[in-house]
């Protein structure tokens, strides 16, 4: 079974499905090897790997590279971040040809003014519902493989109301998307308002210091959400992390009294898979 068709068999069920993100190629290995069934590249965290914020500074082909090299990487489903489809329904066209050919499972397209930026950010600006309806009609026009799932989101709440945002999302499902992700609802009561409201399954975006109240996994799925994505979690880990073990080593000239909180050698080798490559070297290389 196909990475594809292993995700929408995943939400084919009434469970919801945690997807952890990843910020670059190596967290999404180490996603799957704690062993979750799909895995989260977040644009916003590739920015930031890269040293920028998430406002869309970083190019369609700079983005597929990354998902490319981190679809290759793994063996489950790779949900993708497409922001506004980089441009209009025309970049949009371009852009669905070349994440369909990374071997993404899915990804979201969102309906922002270009360039976009974070969705808990203030001064966000969104496209008319009729022009976001035609970049989703190109995106499932463009698609050939039927198993690719598209992912409505919509960055209206904060600029139109809860209400807007549900009918805009319920317009571009109507359209031809998958699955409808109403970005940055503002407390619980509104986070259970939107599964119940969209005519498809619901996308729910948690983490901590957003708009969003980051309740349990268990209510969301109560509430009737499908699918979870959990952007940021692996990337603020990672930074604090970073900064501990350089604060000790500024300190110290050494990191001898943080070793036993870091990965051993080993540990980094499995990450990466080396016995593999080890093998085979052994193999071809006499």
């Amino acid at each position: 079974m196909n990475a594809r068709t292993q995700l929408r068999k995943l939400l084919s069920t009434p469970c919801y499905l945690i997807a952890p993100g990843a910020y670059d190629t190596l967290t999404a290995r180490l996603v799957q090897a704690a062993g979750f069934d799909a895995v989260y590249l977040t644009g916003g965290g590739y920015s930031r790997a890269n040293g920028y914020p998430d406002v869309g500074l970083l190019t369609m082909t700079e983005n597929v590279q990354f998902i490319a090299r981190t679809v290759e990487a793994v063996d489950i489903p790779v949900i993708a971040d497409m922001d506004t489809g980089y441009g209009n329904a025309v970049n949009v066209v371009r852009s669905m040809r070349e994440y369909e050919k990374s071997g993404v499972a899915a990804f979201h397209i969102e309906d922002q003014v270009s360039p976009k930026k974070c969705g808990h950010y203030e001064g966000k600006q969104v496209i008319s519902t009729a022009e976001m309806v035609g970049k989703i009609k190109a995106a499932v026009d463009t698609r050939r493989d039927a198993d690719l799932l598209i992912i409505a989101r919509t960055d209206s709440r904060a600029v139109e109301g809860l209400q807007a945002a549900i009918d805009r999302m319920n317009a571009y499902l109507e359209a031809g998307a998958d699955l409808g992700f109403v970005e940055a609802p503002q407390s619980k009561e509104e986070l259970a308002a939107i599964p119940q409201a969209l005519a498809k399954p619901a996308v729910a975006n948690i983490f901590e210091g957003g708009k969003t109240p980051p309740l349990p996994a268990r209510e969301l799925e109560a509430m009737g959400f499908r699918l979870g994505i959990y952007p940021s979690q692996t990337h603020r880990a990672a930074i604090a992390a970073a900064k501990k073990v350089l604060a000790v080593l500024k300190r110290d000239g050494d990191t001898s009294a943080i070793e036993h909180e870091l990965a051993t050698f080993n540990d980094r080798e499995e990450a990466v898979n080396t016995k593999h490559w080890r093998a085979i070297e052994q193999k071809y290389m006499k």
